[in-house]
């Protein structure tokens, strides 16, 4: 954060505030040390880029001196909440609570914040005291009102997803009570929700509670980045590695930099200028987005981790495959097109049974052209075969056709 800017002017400048419960929490952001949780559900067993964003937020906030609690939802997860888009699956125990353990040792590496669960206080609430005590003073009409559960309306909800939003309302108050907590903070999508918990407190306790909340995360196109549309990158290195998470944010489009340096990184208002300025003028050396790989890589992985992902992009740029890690090019070209190799062949078989080539003649056209690569070495000859002799670790055979394209051979132990 730059000296001349208050936390609020911060983020507000790097386009993370977007609802307010009241303006007083201008001055208490600014000025006192508050104790703020946010939360999300176990659906999945890593978090992913949508969620680093907002964890960076309260990262922020843990910086300027306050206090953050992360609530990990096992007994919301069960519960499921509104996606205005359709009603949720319904989730198993068993899934919630093995995906809650792997979340919370995640966001304690990461971020180390305290972690809490509200199974731990909903598991033995009594369904007609929970009624009696909360569901008295949200009225259905102000329920309703809120953006996703009327858009799900049209389609249908069930009455335990429209029940979501007082359960975290509960959350806030439970949290409240015990911890002393008087900020929540979420996603834009999750607004509602946050201004269920104040509505609660205030008419339980007579007390003050505040809420912002922070624009979703979206891709190029607009899109929510998250697992709900298809196109998650996991911050659990086993799902996503390191090598992935950097081509993701080195082969972003320019147009999104300036947001997205403001969003998943540290650096100050006048190092981000400068760093916009030198890329705008050269954007071909992609500047911006090298710096944003680096930020983010290293911030989630490590500098070790973002050094192997450099060096592997390399070694791929220059094709000099065998340089690769062995250990990860299963990773690194598990989105190419697969071949499986069951025992040694002749080169042209290989490429025609592989699908790599339509036909034997177009096959040797390829070698005699130059254009066929096996394991970065040009193939010169029409009688070479592919065999384990052949073979990095063993097992993999990277074959590239033409300058771009790519396929994995892995042999198959019958």
């Amino acid at each position: 954060m730059d000296k001349e800017m208050t936390l609020y002017e911060d983020l507000q400048w790097r386009g993370l505030i977007k609802d307010l419960s009241s303006e007083d929490l201008i001055d208490k952001l600014n000025n006192e040390k508050l104790t703020f949780y946010l939360g999300t559900d176990p659906t999945a067993d890593s978090l992913h880029i949508g969620h680093y964003s907002t964890f960076l937020v309260a990262k922020r906030l843990q910086k300027a001196g306050h206090n953050p609690i992360l609530l990990v939802g096992g007994a919301t997860g069960l519960v499921g909440d509104p996606r205005g888009t359709g009603e949720r699956e319904k989730a198993d125990a068993k899934v919630i609570q093995s995906n809650f353990e792997k979340l919370k040792a995640q966001v304690e590496r990461l971020f180390g914040i305290k972690c809490v669960n509200n199974y731990d206080w909903f598991k033995d609430v009594n369904y007609i005291d929970f009624l009696r005590d909360y569901g008295k003073y949200i009225n259905v009409n102000y329920m309703i009102n809120k953006d996703l559960v009327k858009r799900q309306l049209e389609i249908g909800i069930s009455y335990a997803e429209f029940s979501y939003m007082l359960i975290q309302g509960v959350d806030f108050k439970h949290l409240h009570d015990n911890y002393g907590v008087t900020l929540q903070i979420g996603g834009s999508d999750q607004w509602g929700n946050l201004t269920t918990g104040i509505e609660i407190i205030r008419k339980l306790t007579g007390e003050e509670v505040y809420a912002f909340s922070i624009p979703l995360a979206v891709d190029s196109q607009g899109k929510k980045m998250g697992k709900s549309e298809g196109n998650a990158v996991w911050l659990d290195i086993n799902k996503t590695s390191a090598y992935e998470l950097y081509q993701y944010l080195y082969n972003l489009e320019d147009s999104m930099m300036e947001a997205y340096l403001k969003r998943f990184t540290f650096l100050g208002k006048s190092e981000i200028e400068e760093i916009m300025k030198k890329h705008l003028e050269a954007p071909e050396k992609r500047i911006a987005q090298e710096t944003l790989a680096h930020e983010v890589v290293r911030d989630i992985h490590g500098e070790e981790e973002y050094q192997k992902a450099v060096e592997i992009s390399r070694a791929l740029f220059s094709g000099d495959i065998k340089k690769l890690p062995a250990d990860q090019i299963g990773k690194i070209f598990s989105k190419v097109d697969h071949v499986d190799i069951k025992e040694e062949e002749n080169i042209v078989d290989f490429l025609v049974n592989g699908k790599i080539c339509s036909s034997k003649r177009e096959a040797r056209e390829f070698i005699n052209s130059g254009s066929i690569y096996v394991n970065g070495d040009k193939v010169d000859s029409l009688e070479y075969n592919v065999g384990r002799e052949n073979a990095l670790d063993n097992k993999y055979v990277v074959i590239r056709k033409g300058k771009k394209k790519y396929f994995l051979g892995e042999f198959i132990d019958e």
